[in-house]
């Protein structure tokens, strides 16, 4: 007998394979964005400029992980190296406005593609399922010890 996580996971697995509907560009992409860069470029913006310390410790991955990643983002123009505003010795990264309006375009196309999926949900079906997924997330942050900033 199947218990009601088996089929959370098995519909976890099938949300994952269907990404690339959401999104024109290539499977390991989101909306034109590699999907490291996404989450990268999402985090710092908002939460404002980040040290490869602070980035680092928010996602749970290695420095020299977040460094060829930030290292490639900042080659791209996505984002900047700038002082830390606080004054102190670490320097920061921060979205450039190209990282910003990339962000963006990335960041519509994946909702015109949810729009699409959900064309025939009512308000409340999406909502809810917004509140479920908002849930489900803050869940596994709270265990992680990891919480996302959210607007």
């Amino acid at each position: 007998m199947q218990k009601p996580t088996d089929l959370v996971e098995y519909e976890t697995m099938l949300l994952g394979r269907h990404r690339p509907m959401l999104s024109s560009g290539p499977e390991s992409e989101i909306g034109g964005l590699e999907r490291a860069a996404y989450i990268v470029l999402s985090r710092v913006r908002i939460e404002g400029p980040m040290t490869i310390r602070r980035l680092s410790e928010a996602f749970g991955l290695d420095q020299s992980t977040l460094n060829r990643q930030t290292s490639a983002l900042v080659k791209a123009g996505l984002l900047e190296r700038i002082p830390d505003p606080d004054g102190g010795i670490a320097r920061k990264f921060r979205l450039t406005t190209e990282g910003a309006h990339r962000l963006d375009e990335c960041r519509d196309e994946i909702v015109q593609g949810l729009d699409k999926v959900m064309a025939d949900w009512s308000a409340e079906d999406v909502a809810a399922f917004a509140t479920f997924l908002k849930r489900f997330n803050t869940d596994i942050e709270r265990l992680s010890g990891r919480p996302w900033p959210r607007p």
